[in-house]
Order: C-alpha cells, then structure tokens, then sequence
C-alpha cells in the first residue's frame, strides 16, 4: 500500500563545509555557533596527518569530488573550504575555481579569504599572528596575507606538523600564545590559525585581556559563511567579529 505524504517547500538556510579528513574540530565549533535554522552539510577532503607544502597542495586533486559529494538535492547558499594553510599553499581562488565544478552555489569561501575580508571589514592592517605550522607552512601564509594588504607584525609557532598533535594542543597553551603574540603595540588584532586548533573557547578571555580584536580560523570561516549566506543574525557569534555588527567590504 503506498501511503500519502506532502512535500515541505520551505528550505531552512543550507551551507555547505568541506572539513579535512584529519580535522576534528571544525565541526564541532560550527555546532557551536550555528542557529538551528541553518542547516550545515559536510563533506570531507582527504587529507594527510602530517602538514607540509606538499601534502596541502596535494589536496588539489581531490577538491572538485569531494565537493561533488554534498548532496545533489540541496541548496547550498556558500560552501566553505576548511583549511587556512592549504587556502594559501593552492591559492584561494584556485581552490573556488575546484569546489564549483563541484557543486553549484553563488559563494565559496575558506579561512584566508574570510580572514581577509574580517580584517577589511574591522579596518585591521597589522595582525599578530599564532600559528601552529612548520616555518614553510607559515611563510606560505604570511606571504598570502601580505599580497591582500594584512602585514604580520608579530609572530609565534608551535612548529607542529603533526595534525594529531595540533588538535591535542592545549586551550591553556594557545591562550598563552595568544597572549604574548598580541602584546606587541603594533597589532591590530591577533589571528589563530589553523582549522584544527581548539581555539573558540578562549576568543573572548584574550580579547578582554589585550583589548584588541581575536580571530580564528573557524571564527571567520563561519562569520563569512553567515554573511554571505546572507544568514548571520541568528549565529551564536564569539568575538568582536560578530559582535561588531561589520558589513562585508569591496
């Protein structure tokens, strides 16, 4: 016997957020600051446990398919990539040009491009700079930013090119970092690289203490998201980024 049913027409707000295999910590901060009504879809991009030039640049080949695995009946208002370091190693917008031939949606987005456009959006030229990488990975990104107008003025590294390892470093040990990266006069604000760096929970405590602007690398990524999805005003915001009530910038 087949049975009745009717069909919904209304879509929630759907984004779309390509993780890394080896990431265990995106997801989780997205539940964290996600409203209900904003459905996110999850794909995964495989990815090595050990972090280089090389094995982010190799996550190239596997972009197009592993966007092609959201699903085919949604609606994605922006996908987001979810790697800072590889954004820089393979290029922003190569890394666009990868998910659309994925998957059709208006926007795509990833850590440096939403970091980029926070900074543009706060009017932030000088950051300090918390990153968990090997000196390449590093230079990789500070060179990014340079090119788009955002100078590193302070640095620190945890020189860690272990995935596994970098998830497991700890809040307190990111604080600290945190804290003497931004207490060099001249920053801006303070970013904490890395997708997979638990560092959400200590956004608000350092702002409090040095008085400036803390981003971090899913932070931002969700705050694009939000803003290009065109669905902010429910996000559970962290930070003086969503706080700020800031429009995105030409």
């Amino acid at each position: 016997m087949a049975l009745p049913y009717s069909v919904d027409t209304d879509r929630p707000t759907q984004i779309g957020l390509i993780a890394l295999q080896s990431d265990e910590t995106i997801e989780r901060d997205f539940r964290l600051m996600m409203p209900p009504d904003v459905e996110v879809l999850v794909t995964r991009v495989p990815s090595s446990t050990t972090v280089s030039l090389e094995t982010l640049r190799a996550m190239e080949e596997s972009l197009t398919n592993s966007a092609a695995l959201l699903p085919r009946g949604a609606h994605c208002a922006a996908v987001g990539y979810g790697c800072t370091s590889a954004s820089a190693a393979i290029g922003a917008g190569r890394v666009s040009e990868l998910i659309r031939k994925g998957v059709s949606t208006p926007h795509v987005t990833d850590p440096l491009t939403a970091l980029i456009a926070a900074c543009k959006a706060l009017d932030l030229r000088r950051i300090g700079l918390v990153s968990p990488y090997v000196a390449s990975v590093s230079d990789q990104l500070i060179s990014a930013l340079d090119q788009a107008g955002v100078s590193v003025v302070s640095f620190g590294s945890f020189d860690e090119p272990s995935e596994e390892r970098v998830v497991r470093i700890s809040r307190e040990s990111v604080r600290d970092a945190a804290l003497h990266v931004g207490r060099n006069g001249a920053c801006d604000a303070v970013f904490l690289s890395c997708t997979n760096l638990r560092s959400l929970e200590i956004v608000d405590e350092v702002e409090g203490a040095l008085g400036i602007p803390v981003l971090g690398s899913n932070q931002v990524l969700a705050w694009h998201l939000g803003k290009l999805a065109g669905c902010l005003n429910g996000f559970s915001g962290i930070g003086r980024l969503f706080l700020s009530g800031a429009d995105l910038q030409p």
